[in-house]
């Protein structure tokens, strides 16, 4: 009889700016390129009560874009409100909002598959999102802070004057 011995190693991500993502249209996004940037990372529904906030963040995205980098992940995780394929979500998106700042692939933001970049922020914050529009604000040093959904982008914005 032989001994087998197995070890099973948890690889998190150092830092955020390790994650690859796909864009909603299919590029691939170095994080590597936020670097000294602070970010706001919401993930977004279509179909959704908070659906309206894609007005605010683009507006936040226009007025304070040399303060903040805005990064939106459409998610279905939360009472089905975001259906869409990738390329559905873009056309809404620019249609009924203007939408340009930058939107990334549809992906899980809490569950069994949640995505790696929200465990990441998960275990920064000690929080994940509790329904659509919660809102990670990622500063340069590294620091995380969460805010709920009824937090409204221009509060947010108000903060980084």
């Amino acid at each position: 009889m032989k001994t087998v011995l197995l070890f099973c190693f948890m690889i998190t991500t150092a830092s955020f700016y390790d994650f690859k993502i796909n864009s909603l249209e299919g590029k691939q996004i170095d994080f590597s390129q936020y670097k000294g940037k602070t970010l706001l990372i919401v993930n977004t529904a279509s179909k959704c009560g908070y659906t309206p906030q894609y007005e605010e963040l683009q507006k936040m995205h226009e007025l304070y874009g040399n303060k903040v980098t805005i990064l939106g992940f459409p998610a279905n995780n939360f009472g089905g409100q975001e259906p869409g394929t990738n390329l559905q979500i873009a056309e809404f998106c620019k249609a009924n909002y203007g939408v340009t700042f930058q939107m990334f692939e549809k992906i899980s933001v809490k569950g069994e598959d949640q995505h790696p970049l929200y465990a990441w922020l998960k275990e920064k914050t000690g929080e994940e999102p509790s329904w659509n529009f919660c809102k990670y604000l990622v500063k340069p040093d590294g620091s995380v802070k969460f805010f709920k959904s009824s937090v409204k982008p221009m509060e947010i914005a108000a903060q980084l004057k």
